[in-house]
């Protein structure tokens, strides 16, 4: 019996050390404190049988308790995810994208495997204020949206370096300032003069529509143990990552996005706002034999001050190659430092390489090299949603899964990026 009352106390002791812990967080609901309340602190009066019956009940009331908590701190996981993705900011672990309920998931993967989509616009329609895409298909889960979305900057080093928005109209437009007001000194007892007001240009990148469709064959479709939903995702994904990461580059703006290289280009000296400027290499498809790194050196002064903080190289594997094996009159390597904690290429004279085998390799009078701060320079545009429409119809024995985004890109500060020419003049 001593032993029981014993037990008893721990039993107390414990409770009670739980308490005070969960008291520096969160408010304790007093029903809990009432059921603890009802524990007698008089061991004496204690037998086996009423202490195994307070002791069930405590239990009931933990688990309504830790119930209530976790609702609790689920909607406040929520609204605070909710604050730091406003404000683009996570702590380590922290994932706050958004997640499908599990009615919307089971009704989704159904469509996906079966094509069955009973009840699929009424769930969309609810958590995403609308329908069925007119076009027949239907927004792809978040989670799928946010797989394609990740691939993106791991193959396209321009997504990665690239300002990117999100609209939810089928254009974006930006003023740019091209030029500000300039001071002028006034004698004393003169009257000052007009000021000229800065002048603007008008950005403006429409969204396109672009499409990928991964195939499965219908087996596989039956198959339980392959997750479709990931699996189309990271197909979807690596098809726009790949065929956006090369618009971004040499796109021709025509239904699409203008890539970097498809502007007007100017030698630097002659720079005017509207086109790219460039600085010479001094030799046809080739670095210079002697000194090459003086151009490099010139491209990274030809860039405004104001930009080179945020700066970093463009290039593609051949040409960092090439630029990595330069050497000074003793043989050492001097451009190229390696840096392992920045990305594959390292630095070159201090600023990050980032490599785009979308960039061209060298030839006569190719564009092979940029620099710039191309954050500020070039901005993609993306607009809310991805659509899937699922067509088991055309081809017998496979489905295919039609997945579409609407995107676009354009060069939205020219002084910002500059490209290194390989020629002569």
């Amino acid at each position: 019996m001593h032993n029981l009352k014993m037990h008893h106390i721990a039993v107390l002791v414990a409770v009670a050390a739980v308490l005070a812990l969960l008291a520096g967080f969160h408010h304790i609901d007093p029903a809990f404190l009432g059921a603890i309340g009802m524990l007698p602190l008089g061991v004496g009066s204690i037998n086996g049988a009423s202490l195994a019956e307070l002791i069930e009940e405590q239990g009931k009331q933990l688990d309504v308790f830790i119930k209530k908590q976790d609702t609790r701190l689920g909607t406040l996981e929520k609204e605070f995810g909710g604050i730091l993705k406003k404000h683009n900011r996570a702590p380590a672990g922290f994932d706050f994208s958004e997640r499908s309920d599990p009615d919307h998931k089971q009704a989704f993967n159904r469509f996906l495997r079966k094509g069955d989509d009973s009840g699929l616009d009424e769930i969309q329609r609810k958590a995403m204020n609308t329908g069925s895409d007119p076009e027949g298909g239907y927004l792809v889960l978040p989670e799928m949206d946010a797989t394609i979305d990740r691939i993106a900057p791991t193959v396209s080093a321009m997504f990665r370096l690239a300002n990117v928005v999100t609209t939810a109209s089928a254009k974006w437009e930006k003023l740019v300032k091209t030029a500000g007001m300039a001071m002028r000194r006034v004698a004393d007892g003169s009257g000052g003069g007009e000021t000229v007001a800065p002048t603007y240009a008008k950005i403006t990148i429409d969204v396109h529509t672009a499409e990928v469709e991964p195939w499965v064959h219908n087996e596989t479709l039956e198959d339980a143990f392959v997750d479709l939903a990931t699996d189309l995702a990271d197909e979807a994904g690596t098809g726009f990552a790949e065929g956006a990461g090369a618009e971004f580059i040499t796109g021709d703006g025509v239904a699409g996005a203008r890539g970097i290289l498809d502007y007007p280009t100017v030698a630097n000296s002659a720079y005017a706002w509207g086109s790219v400027g460039y600085i010479l290499s001094g030799k046809s498809a080739a670095f210079t034999s002697v000194a090459p790194a003086d151009a490099v050196v010139n491209l990274v002064s030809s860039l405004p001050s104001r930009y080179r903080q945020g700066a970093s190289f463009l290039m593609n594997d051949s040409t960092l190659n090439i630029m990595r094996q330069m050497k000074d009159g003793s043989g050492s390597y001097y451009l190229w430092q390696p840096d392992p904690t920045a990305p594959f290429g390292g630095k070159l004279l201090g600023f990050p390489v980032e490599v785009d085998d979308n960039m061209p390799a060298l030839g006569a009078g190719s564009f092979s090299l940029a620099f710039g701060d191309f954050k500020r320079g070039y901005t993609i545009v993306n607009r809310t949603g991805t659509t899937l429409i699922r067509d088991n119809i055309t081809t017998k024995g496979k489905t295919k899964f039609n997945f579409r985004r609407r995107f676009g890109g354009g060069v939205t500060h020219f002084e910002a990026v500059k490209l290194m020419k390989f020629a002569t003049s």
